[in-house]
């Protein structure tokens, strides 16, 4: 068999990151459409994630973040997004990379895709290079408006796909939902 010297599986990757990407720009732009809402899990370890010191004892490899009724500032930018949260009632500012996002599921229409994250050969970001142009992390001040608590799976937990399958099976959705991996698309030796 021949080596792919050209990487389909990277170019896959990134352009699936793409429709992430887009995705949220859209909604910076007009708001969530529907019923629409979304689970990213992402690794909290990765260069250019930032959460405060709090969120990542309590999410030290991963977390899974709900954008749906209480976020606020969202901000998307080439290399990844800013969004404002709340945890246990204590508002948070989280800067996500694209490139550490797992997972991206829309319940509302069961969709999904999972992503392979590495973290080889990858040098950490220094403060001044953040995930999104300007961004600093520090939870938000008391003037920016406060959030219920989001609901999150348990941090032990690594399918996100199933948990937001669940959820949306809690809210009445039926079917499965159709995940895209990138396992489907690489040849098995």
């Amino acid at each position: 068999m021949s080596e792919d010297h050209i990487r389909y599986d990277i170019l896959t990757q990134e352009a699936l990151r793409g429709v992430v990407r887009k995705v949220l720009q859209e909604v910076v732009q007009t708001g969530l459409p529907g019923e629409h809402h979304f689970f990213i899990s992402f690794d909290t370890r990765f260069p250019g994630v930032r959460l405060s010191p709090r969120m990542l004892e309590q999410y030290p490899e991963e977390m899974t973040i709900v954008l749906q009724h209480q976020f606020w500032d969202l901000k998307v930018s080439e290399n990844g997004f800013e969004v404002g949260l709340s945890f246990s009632d204590i508002p948070e500012r989280l800067i996500v990379p694209y490139a550490a996002i797992k997972g991206f599921f829309d319940p509302c229409v069961q969709f999904g895709l999972e992503f392979d994250v590495e973290r080889e050969g990858i040098e950490p970001v220094d403060d001044e290079d953040d995930a999104v142009d300007e961004a600093t992390v520090h939870p938000l001040r008391s003037n920016q408006p406060a959030s219920q608590p989001v609901g999150l799976p348990e941090p032990d937990r690594s399918d996100t796909a199933a948990d937001a399958d669940e959820s949306a099976d809690a809210e009445g959705s039926e079917g499965g939902a159709d995940v895209v991996s990138l396992d489907a698309f690489r040849k098995k030796p």
